[in-house]
């Protein structure tokens, strides 16, 4: 191995599908690499990766953990985030922290759906690329049908480096292509064998390495002259064609084994080391790209010492007890212990606390870390997840990865009084952790909303909630936020007149209402004319109708969309005032909307579905039923893009629904577009159900 392969990093983030196996493999290689002791397992919850409450209660992971091993002198930073389709997010910003992946899929499911959706943002990224076939150990498991399936939902060419020696739970080790090697390995010591091939396996090892060859011959066209003038290439040729096919993405050399019974892992840990690039051999550029801060003009960096320091945050915990930790890529430049550094995404000065190498919930502090480095920086106190550190005398802003947007809300109310604000501070350190939630408080419906990537997300927020920050609350479907407007123009007056045992209130005006186009909102006019109303009460005539329009006539709902006009009034010289012209133009505006036709309205969101072809007739068909509108259908690799018009109603539980038309292959965004007027009988329905609501909690 070359003195510059002994010196550097690989980072290296492990994903897959929920249920692949992806931890188990994290704690295999600590295993192999002699880190722990011995193997540690998800279902007993003693593995490295998985150490919060709510991960050993689940048996599955709900947070990204940070890993560190050496293996033929060679450091490897793993980077573990969960694999549940609902926590997307984390695995996105992982993927920002890392120069490749690998993918773990499970030998008797394949390349589940919600894998795609990481594998875009891998492809996106120009990350190269290992994939790990694991639990070849069960019962009829066969790596043939799993390796053409995994090409076709890839896109790219695959190479098995490794073959199952054994079938099922006779698996009892690998045949290493690169080393020539049947390698085993027993679940009780980190140590394996490396021993000749079996001679009745020479044949299969024989062609599959043929295979190889001529795969990466066709990835270079030196080799490939060489390759079709020999017939093979030399082992040097070899390994250094498949190091730059794996580096220009073109190829994905596969691995077999098993995790957790700690079979395969040493050929995957090889080629982690001799195929994956480092820090500076980064092969997208573009990741190293980024912004002045102040003048918008491109910047760029080097992952070297030399450069200043820059670095993006991946990932924050908050604890209670320990505090904040602030996970970082070093992306270029050092970073010491106790120096000031600067956020430049929120233009703030930070002191840079103590720096750790993290290894699960285990952290070793040092005094500084170096281009490549992946650490954890204590107690910053402004930096969220996504936030670009650098030196502030050469500013950089990285870029921040577009998060998946919530598609799943809930209204939350405190079980008690007590808790209210602790709620409110929970749920805000949670959002730092995790910015795919979101949490707000509704302004019409008076509703603390909590919104999240669907419904096992929330439970987990809510169940941090409960353990860190001791707050608990009841779950309900929010209210719709609907409005109410105006069909007809109408005229009404409004006459206050009040006599007391002093000056009296005396407020005389007359008003229009018109209709506005839809999304106008509110205008108001004077069309006072020979002092019928003196200027000064005018704005008490406003302030009166602004006020009238937070509570519609149909029921209860805000006014939008309306002209008001005061065109004619009187007053009296003495018992005229603010007051009493605001009470009468809410007099007025209320008599008048009782004429003006008036209807109600709901928020219409605009809804991006992407579904795979073979389900979009479900899919468009259940839109429809939702009294959606299809705007737009587009087709897109192997899937399908619908964008429609929905109602909001109709959207507040789709999230289940589309997962169960497109058996979890399914996603979808969405946003407010517009307010439309409710189907005449439906509004009716609408508008019972509200007056029930309001009588019961009036008593």
């Amino acid at each position: 191995m070359s003195e510059l392969a002994r010196e550097s990093l690989r980072n290296v983030a492990l994903i897959s599908s929920a249920g692949a196996g992806k931890t188990s493999l994290a704690e295999a290689m600590l295993f192999a690499s002699g880190v722990v002791s011995h193997l540690g397992s998800v279902t007993q919850g003693t593995t490295v990766s998985d150490f919060e409450p709510e991960e050993l209660h689940r048996r599955s992971s709900v947070s990204t953990s940070l890993l560190r091993c050496s293996w033929n002198h060679t450091t490897i930073n793993l980077v573990d985030p969960p694999g549940a389709v609902t926590l997307l997010g984390e695995t996105v910003m992982a993927l920002r922290a890392v120069d490749a992946v690998v993918l773990v899929v499970g030998a008797s499911s394949g390349i589940r759906n919600d894998v795609t959706r990481v594998w875009s943002r891998v492809t996106a990224l120009g990350l190269p690329c290992l994939l790990f076939l694991n639990k070849l150990d069960k019962e009829g498991a066969s790596l043939d049908g799993v390796v053409a399936m995994c090409q076709r939902d890839l896109g790219r060419t695959l190479l098995p480096m490794s073959l199952p020696y054994g079938n099922g739970p006779q698996l009892e080790g690998v045949l290493d292509l690169a080393q020539q090697a049947l390698i085993t390995s027993r679940i009780e010591t980190p140590t394996y064998q490396q021993l000749p091939i079996p001679e009745h396996t020479r044949t299969l090892v024989t062609d599959a390495r043929k295979r190889v060859q001529e795969g990466v011959a066709e990835c270079d066209d030196r080799l490939l002259e060489q390759y079709l003038a020999m017939g093979e290439l030399t082992q040097e040729d070899l390994s250094e064609g498949l190091r730059l096919a794996v580096r220009a993405r073109t190829i994905v050399p596969l691995y077999s084994g098993s995790a957790m019974r700690n079979i395969g892992i040493v050929p995957l840990l090889n080629a982690i080391v001799d195929l994956l690039p480092s820090p500076i051999d980064r092969t997208s550029p573009s990741s190293l790209e980024g912004l002045h801060p102040d003048t918008g003009e491109a910047v760029r960096r080097h992952a070297v010492h030399e450069d200043p320091f820059s670095g993006i945050v991946f990932k924050t915990l908050i604890d209670p007890f320990i505090g904040r930790l602030s996970f970082l890529r070093v992306l270029s430049g050092v970073l010491h212990q106790d120096s000031m550094i600067f956020n430049s995404s929120r233009g703030s000065k930070e002191k840079c606390g103590h720096l750790y190498a993290v290894l699960g919930k285990k952290h070793t502090a040092l005094s500084s870390a170096g281009a490549g480095e992946i650490v954890a920086i204590g107690k910053l106190k402004d930096t969220q997840t996504g936030d670009t550190l650098c030196d502030e005398q050469t500013p950089i802003c990285y870029p921040r990865p577009v998060l998946p947007r919530p598609v799943l809300s809930f209204a939350i109310e405190p079980k008690s009084t007590a808790d209210i604000e602790k709620i409110s501070l929970g749920l805000h350190k949670l959002i730092e952790e995790d910015p795919t939630l979101e949490f707000s408080r509704h302004a019409d419906t008076k509703e603390m909303v909590l919104s999240g990537m669907g419904q096992w997300h929330i439970d987990l927020a809510l169940e941090k909630l409960r353990r860190k920050y001791g707050a608990e609350v009841l779950l309900h479907m929010p209210k719709i936020p609907y409005r109410e407007t105006i069909r007809a123009t109408a005229q009404a007056q409004g006459k206050y007149k009040k006599q007391t045992g002093g000056h009296g209130q005396y407020g005389d005006c007359w008003l229009e209402l018109a209709p506005l186009p839809r999304g106008e909102g509110f205008t108001f006019e004077n069309k006072v004319v020979g002092g019928a109303i003196p200027r000064n009460f005018i704005s008490a005539v406003e302030k009166g109708v602004v006020e009238a329009m937070h509570h519609g006539s149909l029921a209860g709902f805000p006014i939008v969309d309306c002209r008001v006009a005061v065109y004619d009034g009187s007053y009296h010289t003495v018992d005229s005032s603010e007051m009493a012209f605001k009470i009468a133009s809410s007099m007025g505006f209320k008599k008048a909307l009782e004429t003006a036709h008036p209807v109600l309205l709901e928020p219409m969101m605009s809804v991006e579905v992407e579904a795979p072809a073979d389900h979009i007739g479900g899919v468009i068909g259940d839109l429809n039923a939702r009294r959606g509108r299809i705007l737009h259908v587009e087709a897109k690799d192997q899937t399908e893009q619908i964008t429609a018009l929905v109602p909001m109603a109709e959207l507040l539980t789709y999230a289940t629904v589309l997962n169960s038309l497109t058996a979890g292959r399914g996603s979808y965004a969405m946003e407010f577009t517009r307010y439309d007027e409710v189907p005449r009988e439906l509004a009716g329905r609408i508008i019972d159900a509200h007056k029930v609501e309001t009588h019961v909690a009036a008593h």
